[in-house]
This record gives structure tokens, C-alpha cells and sequence, in this order.
């Protein structure tokens, strides 16, 4: 079985419904997972994109803020949530496929703008909820997984526009950088887009503040997709869809692929 997942940080499923159902129409994943939906699992416009085939959905939301939702043209069963850091956030589901793979989506928060968890509230909550995903994964080791999202870290010095300018950065700090890689460790979990590109810059966020995003290319790559390492060799086709970022009121993020031949 060959199905081709994408993950994106749409910023409000809501307001930008156009450009959701232009990706799935243009690119059609099979499996299209969205962080910060901002909407009620009852108000996502499903009819959309179930007229586009996507007739499963999983979905975790809240009104304004966070949400994760997962659509699929393959079958896929709710494999349930977890409220990571008892934050009460709407920021992960999962789902397994027919074939047996379980599908986390997560969405980390940003973690504010100083680097301080002394003085800054929203730095302490993404620590801990990195703590915890770390502590999940290794109290129970995920087999045949993926796990998706905008984890909101840049971990590697050419996943950010200037890496020195940026280590003192919410998104690209060291202690940030170490619990994510304590994280992923946890799981034994492969950074499949790096497998697949594994030299040069590579960015999915472009700030919302630079008018000439692209031509300055001032990225990030927050964005991820993950495999544990039984099933990481039969991932391939991993990309950027970069020209996501520039259509008609964009998220700030552009969509991750990767194909999976399981």
C-alpha cells in the first residue's frame, strides 16, 4: 500500500477553506493533517472536502485557538487524544489506517517570545509538554507510526535563515533544540524529510511580517514528519510545497509531504 500524508499549520480551517481544497484538488494527498485549526470539531467545513473525497476525519478543536484535525480518503479509525501538559489545548489526534499505521498529529505550542521559563509562561508549557511527549514515548515505545505537526522547533543549524541570529530565538534556542531531540529519541522516531533531503537549507515558515517572504527567504523549518524506525525505510518523496505559502491569504506555513510505501 503507497499513500502520500501532508502536514500543515493552516491558521483558521475556517478562513482559509479556499486554499485547503485547492491543495487537495491540485496535490490530493491521501492524508492531509492540519494544525491550528481554530474552530469546534463542528464547525470544520467537512462538506468541502468530502466532496473532494476526503470522507474520514479525525478531529480535536476548540473555539479561536489550536485544533488538529486529520482527512483521509482511506479509512482510518479515532485512535483517541491525549491533553499533553494538562494545557486543556485542543493540540493532538490519532488515527490508524487499515493497514495498522497510527497517525499522531501534533501541534506544540509556540512557546511566546522569550526564551525564559521564569518569566515567560508559554516557554515553561512547551518544555513540558515536550517533557511529556518524551516521557509517552518512552513508557510506550510507538511501532509502525508517523507523527506529523508543527512541532514549532527548528532543530538543525540549516532549518533556520542564520543560525547564530537565531539561537537566542523562541524556535531555535539550545534547550529548545535538546528536548525535541529528547523527544524524538524517546520514540526512536526518524526525521523522514531530513532522510530524504538531508543537505541545505530547508524552511515551512515564513513570518507573516516580511512583505518579500520569498525573495528574502528569512525560513524556518517548524514543520515535521517523523516515522518510528520499523517503518522510516519505506518513506520517500519527501518535499516543501513551498508555492502553498504565497497563495491567496496564506498560512504563515507551507505544507510537508512524504510518501510511504507500507
Amino acid at each position: 500500500m503507497s499513500f502520500t500524508l501532508a502536514t500543515w499549520n493552516i491558521n483558521s480551517v475556517r478562513l482559509r477553506e479556499p486554499i485547503v481544497c485547492k491543495l487537495l484538488e491540485e496535490e490530493g494527498p491521501d492524508v492531509l493533517c492540519l494544525q491550528e485549526c481554530k474552530s469546534p470539531v463542528d464547525k470544520i467545513p467537512l462538506e468541502g472536502f468530502r466532496a473532494l473525497g476526503y470522507e474520514y476525519i479525525v478531529a480535536q478543536g476548540q473555539k479561536g485557538y489550536n485544533g488538529v484535525a486529520i482527512l483521509s480518503k482511506l479509512p482510518l479509525k479515532d485512535a483517541g487524544s491525549r491533553d499533553y501538559a494538562s494545557l486543556g489545548h485542543a493540540r493532538h489526534v490519532a488515527a490508524e489506517l487499515e493497514n495498522g499505521v497510527m497517525i499522531h498529529n501534533f501541534y506544540v505550542p509556540a512557546g511566546g517570545d522569550v526564551p525564559d521559563r521564569d518569566v515567560n509562561e508559554k516557554f515553561g508549557q512547551k518544555l513540558d509538554y515536550l517533557a511529556e511527549m518524551r516521557d509517552v514515548f518512552h513508557a510506550d515505545a510507538p511501532k509502525k507510526s508517523i507523527l506529523v505537526g508543527d512541532l514549532n522547533i527548528a532543530p538543525r543549524e540549516d532549518d533556520v535563515w542564520d543560525h547564530k541570529k537565531l539561537l537566542k530565538v523562541v524556535s531555535h534556542t539550545p534547550v529548545e533544540v535538546e528536548a525535541l531531540a529528547a523527544t524524538q529519541d524517546a520514540g526512536r522516531w526518524v526525521d523522514i524529510t531530513r532522510q530524504d533531503i538531508p543537505l541545505g537549507p530547508l524552511y515551512s515558515w515564513w513570518s507573516y511580517r516580511a512583505r518579500d517572504w520569498d525573495d528574502a527567504d528569512k525560513g524556518r523549518r517548524l514543520d515535521h514528519v517523523w516515522a518510528t524506525s520499523d517503518i522510516s525505510g519505506a518513506a520517500h518523496g519527501s518535499r516543501i510545497h513551498r508555492v502553498a505559502r504565497g497563495w491567496e491569504k496564506p498560512s504563515d506555513h507551507a505544507p510537508v509531504f512524504a510518501t510511504f510505501d507500507l
